[in-house]
């Protein structure tokens, strides 16, 4: 019996890479190690990340949902951001968000989730935690992904296994990052965890 020759993608997947390539992105991808984890994507630091990744995420067909600030989700948009695998989360108040994302993780064979842990556009001192804590807990690989503006790539192209030492797991994740960056260098955020 012969081999089949790889499925054509969709037509969605080739007008995602047609967009990139034309506006001058290259793709870095390697295909995911496990049927459920996480994506952080680092640095964040321009309105564009979010188009771009979108694009990338439909361009590999990437079945991953991703979590947004709750005020992205507003009317007119909010059903198709939803469709799209969007999450909208309130950072400005505790609501339990781990302990729900750890319940949806374990009623669903099938999860990734794209999270970008500095939470905003704008400089900040440390990164949010919640991925940190639910990759250690539910033991999920973690996708390094990221929007290089130096070298126009987009990707996920990495994956990590946290170990539960923030120290050791977050020199790991600084080393793969270094010389990545995002449209507005000055804005990228330390990688480090609130002390």
């Amino acid at each position: 019996m012969t081999a089949r020759p790889p499925p054509r993608p969709a037509l969605a997947q080739r007008a995602a890479r047609a967009l990139l390539r034309a506006a001058g992105w290259r793709l870095a991808w390697a295909p995911l190690p496990a049927a459920r984890g996480i994506v952080v994507v680092y640095p964040h630091t321009s309105n564009w990340d979010f188009p771009i990744g979108l694009l990338f995420k439909i361009a590999v067909g990437l079945p991953a949902r991703w979590v947004g600030k709750d005020s992205l989700f507003r009317w007119p948009f909010r059903g198709l951001l939803i469709r799209l695998g969007g999450i909208p989360v309130n950072r400005r108040e505790r609501t339990g968000f781990v302990d729900s994302l750890l319940a949806q993780y374990s009623s669903n064979e099938r999860l990734w989730l794209a999270m970008a842990p500095e939470g905003t556009r704008s400089y900040t001192d440390h990164w949010k935690s919640g991925f940190y804590q639910l990759a250690v807990a539910a033991s999920l690989p973690v996708g390094l992904g990221f929007i290089d503006y130096a070298t126009r790539t987009v990707g996920i192209d990495t994956y990590a296994k946290m170990s539960g030492d923030p120290v050791r797991d977050l020199a790991t994740i600084r080393a793969f990052y270094v010389g990545k960056r995002g449209r507005r260098p000055a804005l990228a955020g330390e990688i480090r965890l609130r002390g």
